[in-house]
This record gives C-alpha cells, sequence and structure tokens, in this order.
C-alpha cells in the first residue's frame, strides 16, 4: 500500500502515476469498497470495474494535469475539490480527446495515517 500524509500527496501521486501508465500503482489508491463517477450520472462501484475505467484513459495516451483548489477535513475524512485537464487521443480514429473539469474526491484516513481515495467524481457536482 502506498503512504500518503495528505490528501494533497495522494493527487499529486496519482497525477503522477497515471501519466506513467501505472495502473497497479492507481489502483492502490482506493478503498476495496471505493465508487468512482466514470461519467456524469454514472457510478460504479468495484475495483475492477475502476481498473477497467483507468486503463482505458491510459490506453489513449492521456495526460493528466490536477491541482487541489480545496481540502475541507473533517475527522477521518478529507474532500477535496480539484482542477484537472486530461488530453489524448481515441485509438479508435485518431480523434484528439481535450477535456477539463472540476471534481470531489473523498479520501478517508487510514489507520497508519495515510489517505486512501473512498469516492472519486471527476464531474464535480453531475
Amino acid at each position: 500500500m502506498s503512504k500518503f500524509l495528505t490528501p494533497e500527496d495522494l493527487l499529486n501521486s496519482q497525477v503522477e502515476e497515471f501519466n506513467k501508465g501505472n495502473i497497479s500503482f492507481l489502483m492502490t489508491l482506493y478503498e476495496k469498497n471505493a465508487c468512482f463517477a466514470s461519467q456524469p450520472g454514472q457510478v460504479i462501484s468495484d475495483l475492477e470495474s475502476i481498473r477497467k475505467n483507468l486503463q482505458g484513459f491510459i490506453n489513449m495516451g492521456a495526460r493528466l494535469e490536477a491541482k487541489v483548489k480545496r481540502v475541507i477535513h473533517a475527522n477521518d475524512l478529507a474532500l477535496l475539490i480539484t482542477e484537472w485537464s486530461i488530453t489524448g487521443t481515441e485509438p479508435a480514429d485518431g480523434t484528439p480527446i481535450n477535456s477539463v473539469g472540476r471534481g470531489t474526491v473523498v479520501l478517508r484516513r487510514q489507520s497508519d495515517g495515510t489517505w486512501l481515495i473512498v469516492i472519486e467524481n471527476p464531474w464535480g457536482t453531475d
């Protein structure tokens, strides 16, 4: 398991390893019962589906940039408000992909003091 002492540490490592295509590492960032909004209005709630979704972006050579805009703490929970952009190329037809957004991420402090993702919604409030 990866060791992140702050929610910001986790996000920075997530971006770095996503851009390396390191799906195995990315999956260590999620609690086993985490959920992920794969697109507005669609939530997936098992790690294998999260893996497939992230792998799809990696397969198109996507490049992620993200920064924390705000962190709100409540005991062992943290809500991150992020701004992100992703660029890549659709494998099927070479169409360029360029998306931006504001996301929300809920993290939980683990018993060892590190943080893992419980809920990730790249689409903000959608």
